[in-house]
């Protein structure tokens, strides 16, 4: 390991090694997995750290020494008691990448805008119920999780963040509804979940992601999806169990980049003919769904590799499933 890296994880440490405060030239500390509660004056000293790694300790507020740590680009905080967060954390000037989940915060305060130069933020399971309307302004943001808190709305700043490209979390909190904001700029992003919500319809502006590639929306209450939907024109994974879909939008069969479509646990009797332009789909799931008979737009799939029929009551099992499996489609029935 190269000597301004110190891996001190899972060490069981209630106070760092002696000696430790010494290492001027550290730039990379990992304390993860150890029982602090604070820290020493001595960190004042690691004036040339980059990285600082405290997840899972004992932690309740941050020392102040570390508001001195002014070169750090990732500080990572998640798993411990912190309800409240200090001032001098938003003027860290070169802080990059930011770890607060699984904290009891309740609330980020605006100043998280200060932090110009942060490209991932993780507030995940950190009992939130708003999210500050300043974090629109962090515009290099290129990872957000704010899954697993408590929200029940969404800030129309969000929609401003242009530069989220590798995901958006939202998963596990309380939205009934997704303002048409939120996709307006979003144009960059590859990865949204919104799975584990009250959600009962989607904006029609959702055709803005146009770089989206996965998206999930499981566990919801959609019953229906906008027309707009075929116009993702990259997705490849469609992810919509568990929610009272009675039917799909012809457009889904421009989704010509799909590869995954998990329809598991709606309530669809119908497929619109034009899944068959879905040339690219290997995987379809319509497991405990309400079909009594299969539409032949299914045989029509011609890189199938797995067709998944388990719970559904049909009247007529297709005689056509045989040549599927005959081209190397496993199909659970």
């Amino acid at each position: 390991m190269p000597a301004e890296i110190q891996d001190l994880t899972g060490k069981q440490l209630t106070a760092l090694p002696a000696g430790l405060g010494e290492r001027v030239d550290l730039k990379a500390l990992y304390l993860d997995d150890n029982q602090l509660t604070t820290l020493p004056d001595s960190f004042a000293h690691f004036r040339h750290l980059e990285t600082l790694h405290l997840d899972r300790n004992r932690l309740t507020v941050l020392p102040d020494v570390l508001a001195q740590l002014t070169s750090l680009k990732t500080l990572s905080l998640m798993h411990n008691g912190l309800t409240v967060l200090p001032d001098w954390l938003w003027r860290l000037p070169h802080l990059q990448s930011l770890y607060l989940g699984d904290n009891p915060l309740g609330a980020v305060p605006d100043q998280v805008a200060n932090l110009t130069t942060l490209t991932d933020l993780y507030i995940h399971n950190s009992h939130l119920t708003a999210l500050p309307e300043r974090i629109g302004e962090l515009v290099n943001l290129h990872t957000l999780d704010i899954g697993h808190n408590r929200l029940t709305h969404l800030p129309d700043s969000l929609g401003k963040l242009r530069g989220l490209k590798y995901f958006l979390y939202i998963s596990n909190n309380q939205l009934t509804a997704v303002p048409d904001s939120l996709f307006e700029n979003l144009s960059d992003l590859r990865y949204l979940n919104l799975t584990d919500n009250q959600l009962t319809t989607l904006p029609e502006n959702i055709s803005k992601l146009a770089s989206l590639q996965e998206l999930r929306l499981y566990n919801n209450r959609l019953t229906h999806l906008p027309d707009s939907f075929g116009n993702l024109a990259n997705l490849k994974e469609l992810h919509l169990m568990n929610n009272p879909l009675t039917a799909l939008p012809e457009s889904l069969g421009r989704l010509h980049n799909l590869t995954h479509l998990d329809l598991r646990n709606n309530r669809l009797t119908i497929l619109p003919d034009s899944l068959a332009d879905l040339h690219n789909l290997a995987f379809l799931d319509l497991r405990g769904n309400r079909f009594t008979t299969l539409p032949e737009t299914i045989r029509q799939l011609p890189n199938l590799k797995k067709l998944d029929l388990r719970w559904i009551k049909l009247r007529v099992v297709p005689n056509w499933l045989p040549e599927l499996e005959a081209r190397g489609c496993t199909v659970f029935k």
